[in-house]
């Protein structure tokens, strides 16, 4: 199992290597959200790795990285994600975050802009989360870490994936994928991760440090991280793009995988052309 020291903890991580044929090809690191961990992009490394070294990362606590004393949040998780880029030489690197990875590719972009070649925002918000909703999270946690996820499920998955995914059921082995995934993880870890995320601070004054290309993806349905905050974002980086994701809810990359994965391939090629 790939696990790297970093900030004396131990994380999980998928690397997909160099493509045959192209050792500098550049790396595109992923940053998932929360309840998730690097399998969401499965179909996007699969989309990218022909033309790029793909590189997933399971914050704390979350997929197959154990769970830690301490350090889930958003300032913590920023710097073991610098480490990992660091350890695996990676060099200039393309970032990707979606909700809970997003805030932490802010956080990078905003203060460390020298190890990113672009950025890419999915389902996110800058904002500090709304105390209603804050306090909602923290009894869903409180209650997850007592009963499990089952008493949960169903608030839970209205908040992860929009009505027309959840409505087919095409989708149904995608979201006991996820499930299956979710129970692995020790409930203790899984808590803290959600703290972190509700206690994050805002990130609007930062944006204007951000100088790398940036794009700014949402799903049309998030509820999770509504399209405004998505387009709050993009009106704060300089030169962003915003793209809106009909029939997506908070998790686009396995939603519509392929409409995720065209817009990514775009970016990159666009930047990488220079």
């Amino acid at each position: 199992m790939p696990l790297v020291d970093v900030n004396g903890v131990s994380v999980f991580y998928t690397d997909t290597g160099a493509p045959p044929g192209k050792p500098d090809a550049p790396a595109v690191v992923f940053g998932h959200g929360l309840l998730f961990n690097g399998w969401m992009f499965h179909a996007q490394v699969e989309a990218l790795r022909g033309d790029y070294r793909c590189v997933t990362v399971d914050w704390r606590g979350q997929g197959d990285t154990p769970a830690t004393p301490g350090g889930y949040d958003m300032d913590t998780l920023t710097g073991d994600a610098v480490a990992l880029i660091g350890r695996l030489g990676l060099g200039a690197v393309h970032y990707v975050g979606l909700s809970m990875g997003g805030f932490v590719g802010q956080r990078i972009a905003a203060r460390h802009g020298e190890v990113l070649r672009s950025l890419t925002l999915l389902d996110t918000s800058a904002g500090a989360e709304e105390s209603a909703r804050a306090r909602e999270y923290r009894l869903l946690a409180n209650v997850y870490l007592l009963t499990g996820v089952r008493p949960v499920l169903g608030r839970v998955k209205a908040e992860m994936f929009g009505p027309e995914f959840l409505a087919s059921p095409a989708s149904a082995p995608v979201v006991e994928e996820w499930v299956r995934r979710l129970r692995r993880c020790r409930r203790s870890g899984i808590r803290k991760a959600v703290l972190g995320v509700v206690e994050r601070p805002d990130m609007g004054e930062e944006l204007g440090r951000i100088a790398v290309p940036t794009l700014v993806v949402v799903g049309a349905d998030d509820v999770a991280t509504p399209a405004v905050e998505s387009e709050r974002i993009a009106a704060a980086v300089r030169g962003a793009r915003l793209e809106v994701v009909p029939g997506a809810g908070h998790s686009s990359t396995v939603e519509q995988p392929a409409v995720v994965s065209g817009l990514l391939r775009e970016f990159l090629e666009t930047v990488d052309r220079g």
